[in-house]
């Protein structure tokens, strides 16, 4: 059997008394559940990026390298992604953008898959902005995705989902990132990506 895949799962919001922790960690214990798959959690807040992509003729503040050094490696290691994100103004929070704008080839060819919050709409505005801008980094989104509408009354206080139509949405977008994320994983072992 070949080696589990590597998930890293992104918490893309970084406000204070934000929810993402309890959704990723969720999140976390299906996919160690699994068997073959092993997580990576990247807390925006624990390892905070560059707010200001510096000019084309500019080069990064200083500190930047440092930044990214707790990122990067992680994001690269990484055969596929699960990016955990609210919905904020009807697309996703600055930070989140932050991550993926200060990154590259870390996504090409790689499957992302999408957990989202919020309100009567669940994120899934924010997912669907996600998707254009992860499309142009050559990354492969995933259809199925899992999505908290009202998200404050779907979890107990030990942040277990109370909606098993959830548990089976997290299988069915995890079964979709692993099925992809082998194929590319194994396509690029043959054949190079080229972007």
């Amino acid at each position: 059997m070949s080696e589990n895949l590597r998930v890293a799962v992104i918490i893309g919001s970084t406000r204070d008394g934000r929810f993402g922790p309890t959704v990723a960690n969720w999140l976390a214990g299906h996919i160690t559940q699994r068997g073959d798959m092993d997580v990576d959690l990247v807390d925006l807040v624990a390892t905070p990026l560059p707010r200001v992509f510096p000019a084309f003729d500019r080069p990064p503040a200083p500190g930047t390298g440092e930044l990214l050094a707790e990122v990067s490696p992680r994001l690269a290691a990484a055969d596929a992604f699960v990016i955990v994100t609210p919905e904020y103004n009807h697309s996703f929070p600055a930070p989140l953008k932050d991550a993926i704008d200060w990154h590259n080839k870390e996504w090409h060819a790689k499957p992302v898959g999408f957990v989202s919050y919020g309100g009567v709409s669940g994120g899934l505005r924010a997912v669907e902005h996600l998707r254009t801008v992860l499309a142009e980094l050559h990354a492969v989104t995933v259809r199925d995705t899992v999505s908290f509408h009202q998200y404050g009354e779907k979890f107990d206080q030990n942040g277990n989902s109370k909606d098993p139509a959830s548990d089976a949405a997290a299988k069915g977008m995890l079964d979709q990132l692993a099925w992809w994320a082998r194929a590319l994983r194994d396509a690029k072992a043959i054949r190079p990506y080229v972007a």
